[in-house]
């Protein structure tokens, strides 16, 4: 009986270590449900005591949580790194986006190298499909797309810190997901008008960096993420120095 109590007790241990391997790199992801507890149970081979063991223990962590109605998730809020109203207090921040940008830059040149080396086939299949998301929105050119285009450029980025295979990398990028999106939102239309030629060039560059990670070039694919983001850098840059211009000579009049 007391052996059979301690080999119980290290079968959920296991179990605990599994889900929690399965949060840590993102196959499980925030607010996904698990399946239900008897198919979960036969996927990992053990006893449903063992399973609702494991499952009150991660959820006694806050890993995961029950709701109204039946089903067990991944903890919605995990790796919300910024809630909403500082998502609305950095949106509003001249100086919050050029900080957002410099971190991005040392981020996802980092997610593009690591991702140029570790990229499975079921990574390079995802990356494929966010990409091709990506570039349709570039052919739909309008304000009408706005929106769909910062969702699938966040999207593009965030398949290559999945690709990347560093929990760390993935859940950053994951807690910026929604600041990504709403940044990308708000510049598009500024700097397409800017430049005549934004958007040609952000299509080139994300397809350049699509080609280096798909073909394993870790140098490239940094240097192409960051150069990118170089090149959003410089583009705001003028936009806002044409904004202050713009309220000069309003003020003047």
């Amino acid at each position: 009986m007391e052996v059979g109590q301690v080999r119980h007790r290290r079968l959920a241990d296991g179990i605990v270590e599994q889900l929690q391997s399965m949060i840590l790199e993102g196959t499980l992801k925030p607010g996904e449900r698990l399946p239900a507890e008897r198919a979960l149970a036969e996927q990992f081979g053990v006893s449903r005591p063992s399973l609702r063991e494991a499952i009150q223990r991660l959820t006694a962590n806050g890993l995961l949580s029950s709701r109204q109605g039946g089903g067990t998730y991944v903890t919605p809020s995990l790796g919300a790194t910024f809630g909403d109203p500082l998502l609305l207090l950095l949106e509003n921040s001249p100086d919050a986006q050029r900080d957002l940008l410099e971190f991005r830059h040392t981020l996802e040149g980092a997610c593009a190298f690591y991702a140029a080396q570790r990229a499975t086939e079921p990574d390079r299949e995802r990356l494929q499909a966010a990409f091709d998301r990506l570039q349709h929105c570039y052919q739909n050119v309008g304000p009408t797309t706005q929106a769909e285009e910062g969702a699938a450029d966040a999207g593009f980025h965030l398949a290559i810190a999945e690709a990347s295979h560093n929990g760390v990398l993935l859940h950053t990028i994951r807690g910026l997901f929604d600041l990504l999106k709403r940044n990308v939102v708000t510049n598009i239309g500024g700097m397409y008008a800017q430049r005549v030629e934004t958007r040609e060039i952000l299509s080139s560059q994300h397809l350049e960096l699509f080609e280096a990670v798909i073909s394993r070039q870790p140098e490239a694919a940094r240097e192409v993420a960051q150069r990118h983001i170089h090149y959003v850098q410089e583009v705001l840059s003028e936009v806002h120095a044409e904004a202050q211009r713009m309220a000069r000579a309003r003020r003047r009049s």
